[in-house]
């Protein structure tokens, strides 16, 4: 081949404007770019600063990555200014809007890559009409799934042959069909978009999503082969997916953390102070909600138990905080650390003091504390995460679960 045609590959990422989306699709951006590659991410006004943040260490490497700005068309759909992430749309009105919001990003999609002409696009799943357009431009599309091999399986599975269908109750076992080993799920823990009947925005997402895998270049998986080696080869097999597996992201990209500014969190000096294995992390992700009558049991049920731990709750410290016991704080003093907000999640599991992990079953916190080798606690809420439960206490066996038997949305 001639030389002068040698060009450096250059590759568009395009995450949901979601936590659980954005990081790991940053994080595989920086990845490409320390393979050579040119690596542009696409964001929002309000999350831009996050990302230019997230990216500094892999620029001052000297590697090639960049971000561009695209409008979020909040007016257009009638979401408040500043609305640019899932996470704030709190309301199921809101969450409506922030999904069709995600449609009208199509021509601003177009008008970038037209003007950079990169050689593939990496969109999330989220973007179904990213396909077409990527083919419009002769360029091929890649699909990210924020999940792994098992959860694709088993909703695919569930989705083709339909077994809540049979069903005469939501209390009913079934067993998920065609799949490489037994699972059993009730009706109430699959998600509830699957048996509606009305169409809503999300449910008009969701079927676009599924017809664009089909005409898709591929999927880029944020997994690895040897945590569920079956359901990777089930997906490529069963399914006829062409699907890479890169993960856990999460590993490589602890080199680039600041690891002295991680050092000063509060968290990880109070872990310094206690032994191995004494302290349990609870945490239920970023899109979690609990009403103000679960964590008070949840508060009681940490007291009771005399267990050390670390409580990540999403709530902002103020004079009433209803959701708490009184005095529950000051009881707790040297045996308890309630997080308000933000917690370092990857240092905090590796610490030698933790010894389990309370956890929502994100696939991102599934990785991670598969990573960090901790037992976990799982308490599915949404999304996938019935499924994700089902990987950690029946294949791994590297968890119990507590015996949460309703799928929620997360308004709820």
């Amino acid at each position: 081949m001639d030389t002068k045609s040698h060009k450096q590959l250059h590759i568009f990422f395009f995450p949901y404007m979601a936590q659980g989306h954005t990081i790991p699709l940053i994080n595989m951006a920086k990845l490409f770019a320390s393979h050579g590659v040119k690596s542009t991410l696409i964001t929002t006004p309000l999350n831009a600063p996050l990302f230019s943040k997230a990216i500094q260490g892999t620029k001052q490497l000297g590697f090639d990555i960049e971000i561009l700005v695209i409008k979020f068309p909040t007016e257009e759909v009638g979401l408040p200014q500043g609305c640019e992430s899932g996470n704030l749309a709190t309301t199921t009105e809101m969450k409506e809007k922030f999904f069709k919001a995600t449609f009208l990003l199509q021509p601003q999609i177009e008008q970038v890559l037209d003007e950079h002409r990169p050689h593939c696009l990496v969109a999330d799943a989220f973007f179904p009409w990213a396909t077409d357009l990527a083919a419009k431009f002769g360029i091929p599309r890649i699909i990210f799934h924020g999940v792994g091999f098992f959860a694709l399986c088993a909703a695919l599975s569930v989705l083709l042959y339909e077994p809540h269908l049979k069903l005469s109750s939501d209390s009913e076992v079934f067993t998920i069909p065609n799949f490489p080993v037994e699972i059993k799920l009730i009706r109430s823990q699959i998600p509830v978009f699957i048996k509606q009947i009305a169409e809503t925005e999300f449910t008009k997402l969701f079927k676009a999503a599924r017809e664009c895998e089909e005409k898709s270049f591929g999927f880029i998986i944020n997994s690895f082969y040897e945590l569920e080696p079956a359901f990777a080869d089930h997906y490529r097999t069963a399914f006829g997916r062409k699907a890479w597996h890169i993960g856990p992201i999460l590993s490589w990209n602890k080199a680039a953390n600041d690891e002295a500014s991680l050092g000063q969190h509060k968290s990880l000096n109070w872990l310094n102070s206690k032994k191995q294995n004494s302290v349990v992390y609870i945490c239920f992700g970023s899109m979690t909600n609990f009403i103000d009558s679960q964590l008070l049991e949840i508060a009681a049920g940490l007291e009771a138990s005399r267990q050390g731990f670390i409580w990540v709750v999403k709530r902002e410290k103020n004079d009433k905080e209803e959701w708490l016991p009184q005095g529950f704080e000051k009881r707790m003093e040297g045996k308890g650390l309630i997080i308000r907000g933000w917690a370092p999640q990857v240092p905090i599991l590796e610490h030698e003091a933790i010894g389990g992990f309370v956890t929502h079953c994100g696939w991102n916190s599934i990785l991670e504390g598969v990573s960090a080798g901790v037992p976990m606690i799982t308490w599915p809420v949404s999304a996938e995460q019935f499924y994700n439960e089902k990987l950690v206490t029946v294949v791994l066996r590297t968890g119990v679960a507590v015996g949460v038997e309703q799928w929620s949305t997360f308004v709820d």
